[in-house]
């Protein structure tokens, strides 16, 4: 099972502090332990919302609204993509990010928000009825692309 670990913003990643030596260091003993036990799909950190942009449809027409964006707290500043046994497996790993470390960067003092999220499997789609051969290709094409192959 794949599940997305999202790591909540906060004032001091939308300002843009970069982490301090210790946090680097602590993250990056983290992910190493993601490796080791063959978690660890991909992860990064995110840039500032003033970097970014939103693109909002509306009546299938686009609008592009540049950052920053104000509701912090619902903004992402990282995230991990793991593939574990289970969903307790998956809040395991959230529960050891290490938010003790202390400085000035976001993550200090303890405090923090992980949200994760069971990505859809190809599986979970043919389960649902969509055997269309046109269908069945796309989710095949996607599976040969997750696992690297082609063809």
């Amino acid at each position: 099972m794949r599940f997305m670990m999202l790591l909540k913003s906060d004032a001091t990643a939308e300002a843009g502090v970069m982490p301090d030596e210790a946090l680097l260091v602590a993250m990056g003993n983290y992910n190493q332990e993601l490796v080791k036990a063959g978690a660890l799909i991909t992860g990064d950190g995110l840039q500032p919302s003033s970097k970014g942009a939103r693109i909002r449809f509306a009546g299938g027409k686009p609008t592009v609204i540049d950052g920053p964006f104000p509701e912090t707290n619902q903004l992402i500043a990282g995230y991990w993509m793991i593939e574990v046994a289970s969903k307790e497996e998956a809040i395991e790993w959230a529960s050891r990010v290490p938010f003790s470390v202390e400085g000035p960067s976001a993550m200090s003092g303890g405090n923090g928000e992980i949200e994760i999220r069971q990505v859809f499997e190809a599986e979970d789609f043919a389960a649902e009825g969509f055997e269309s051969d046109e269908a069945r290709a796309v989710l095949e094409a996607e599976q040969r692309h997750r696992k690297g192959t082609s063809g």
